[in-house]
C-alpha cells in the first residue's frame, strides 16, 4: 500500500494529472516549500505516509468530481468558483487538510443526489 511507504515523486506525477492542479498548489496543500518540491522531483524522493495519504485523497475528489459533474470543465470551474455551502471560499481552498477534503467529499456526494442546501 503506498499510504504506508511513501509514493514517490514520479508516480505522483502521473496519479496527479488528472487533478489540474499545478506543482505550486500542490506545494499549498502538502505543506511543502516549492523548493522542497523540486528537491522531491529532482531526487524522485518519495513523500511521507500522511503526505501520501492527503495526495490519493485529493486525487480521488477530483475523480469523484468528474464523475459528478460528468466533465472536467465543470467540475474544474465548480471547485475554483466561491461556494457558499464553504463560507464563501472555493472548494479547492479546502484542499489542505482531510476534514476539508471530507467536506468537499460531502458535498459532491449532496449535489449527486441533488440536495442542494
Amino acid at each position: 500500500m503506498k499510504t504506508r511507504t511513501g509514493i514517490n515523486f514520479t508516480h505522483f506525477l502521473s496519479i496527479a494529472e488528472g487533478s489540474n492542479l499545478n506543482l505550486d498548489e500542490w506545494s499549498n496543500i502538502l505543506h511543502l516549500s516549492k523548493r522542497t518540491m523540486q528537491r522531491y522531483k529532482k531526487e524522485n524522493r518519495s513523500f511521507s505516509p500522511p503526505q501520501s495519504e492527503i495526495i490519493l485523497q485529493v486525487v480521488l475528489i477530483f475523480q469523484k468530481g468528474h464523475d459528478v459533474f460528468g466533465s472536467e470543465i465543470k467540475f474544474n470551474n465548480w471547485i475554483n468558483t466561491d461556494n457558499l455551502s464553504f463560507g464563501g471560499s472555493k472548494p479547492k481552498d479546502l484542499l489542505e487538510n482531510t476534514f476539508g477534503i471530507r467536506m468537499i467529499e460531502d458535498e459532491l456526494i449532496r449535489i449527486e443526489h441533488g440536495l442542494f442546501i
